[in-house]
């Protein structure tokens, strides 16, 4: 299951250095919908290597401000405590894959 990112944790988890993976959404988002279940599977695959997750921004306005969330879906991939790769709209797993394996 990914882990539910909020305005109250976000920093902690990031600030730990370990590689950070969030997914931007909200529930009436089409697009994000179809990102939704490819970040789930990423997370179980991923799990205790990567900390992968949502934050939905309708919830959870002050982190998405931080980081200048404009549209989503939006995935940001943090690696000490950085952004260091950004993927903006719906693509396929391959992309997220490649992306995850440079954080590691």
């Amino acid at each position: 299951m990914a882990f539910e990112f909020t305005d109250s944790n976000y920093q902690e988890i990031i600030a730990e250095g370990k590689p950070v993976v969030v997914d931007f959404w909200a529930p009436w988002c089409g697009p994000c919908k179809m990102v939704g279940p490819i970040i789930d599977e990423l997370a179980h695959e991923y799990e205790g290597k990567v900390v992968i997750g949502k934050c939905d921004v309708d919830e959870n306005s002050d982190m998405a401000a931080e980081f200048g969330i404009r549209n989503i879906p939006t995935v940001l991939f943090f690696k000490d405590g950085k952004i260091v790769d950004k993927q903006v709209g719906a693509v396929a797993k391959p992309t997220f894959e490649e992306k995850i394996k440079n954080l590691l």
